[in-house]
């Protein structure tokens, strides 16, 4: 059975014997070009036109982390799509937001989230916080090749630290550079406008609904002034993707919990169009 098995290639050798606890690492010995950075690109003049993720946002408070994203894909200055997912789990306790080439980012944390699995499944044990980081990190760096010809992908990731009993943000740059985070973050076109409402708005000792109520603004205030960006979409009933990551492990906000943060958000916007004010001193 053993000997037909690995004959017809479905389960190479390799795969059964002990040794590299990476997914990865094992496809690119028995598959290389499965992988997205290895892909060959035809020769191509000007930019490459395809769907882009655009604002994610990240936020911490004392136990645990706040994760969102809009729902906007642009593909130039067209609205490639209005209802996209941009904040996937990546396990029980970490999340990661994409922005850059749609198409690509879908595709890598697939293949993280089959990363983690694999290490788990190997080693019999979670890998730490930081070593997650460390694999997207790798992750995105294979890519680059890709990135140089517009097709990049800068995620954001968070989680839950068992170990240090926390939430912890980690961005990166194209070439797989990680910058952890402290507080908040964020990422994609409408990054600089939502991280500067962060900014002004942001402190350590917010409840989990304030911070759940600071994304949204973030993302709320990214929408007035970066195209690209969706705000709540009332007509259309379509929400920011709102996550939490605790002690608990990870928990997508239902949609009627999203609108119903979107829509007291949208009510006092009315009497204050650009949004809350932080204090002077």
């Amino acid at each position: 059975m053993e000997a037909n098995t690995r004959s017809t290639g479905r389960l190479p050798a390799a795969f059964l014997t002990p040794g590299s606890s990476s997914f990865m690492d094992f496809l690119s010995d028995q598959s290389p070009g499965m992988l997205p950075g290895n892909r060959q690109l035809p020769p191509m003049k000007g930019a490459i036109e395809a769907p882009h993720g655009t604002t994610i946002v990240a936020a911490s408070f004392p136990g645990g982390v706040v994760l969102a994203g809009d729902r906007r894909a642009t593909m130039g200055n067209m609205i490639a799509q209005r209802d996209i997912e941009k904040v996937f789990p990546a396990d029980e306790y970490s999340a990661v937001g994409i922005a850059g080439t749609a198409g690509l980012a879908v595709e890598m944390v697939k293949l993280f989230q089959l990363e983690l699995e694999h290490f788990e499944k190997v080693e019999g044990a979670q890998l730490s916080l930081e070593g997650k980081a460390n694999r997207l990190s790798t992750m995105i760096r294979s890519n680059l090749a890709m990135a140089m010809q517009g097709l990049a992908v800068v995620p954001l990731f968070a989680g839950y630290d068992v170990d240090r009993e926390r939430g912890r943000i980690f961005s990166y740059d194209v070439t797989g550079g990680r910058s952890e985070e402290h507080g908040y973050a964020s990422t994609g076109s409408g990054s600089i406008f939502a991280r500067g409402s962060m900014k002004k708005l942001y402190r350590e000792d917010l409840t989990e609904e304030q911070t759940l109520t600071l994304v949204v603004q973030a993302l709320y205030d990214a929408a007035d002034d970066d195209s690209a960006t969706g705000g709540p979409d009332v007509a259309r009933r379509i929400y920011p993707i709102l996550t939490v990551i605790t002690e608990d492990g990870f928990r997508k906000l239902t949609e009627a919990e999203s609108a119903e943060i979107a829509r007291s958000i949208l009510e006092r916007r009315l009497e204050q169009p650009d949004g809350p004010r932080a204090a002077l001193l």
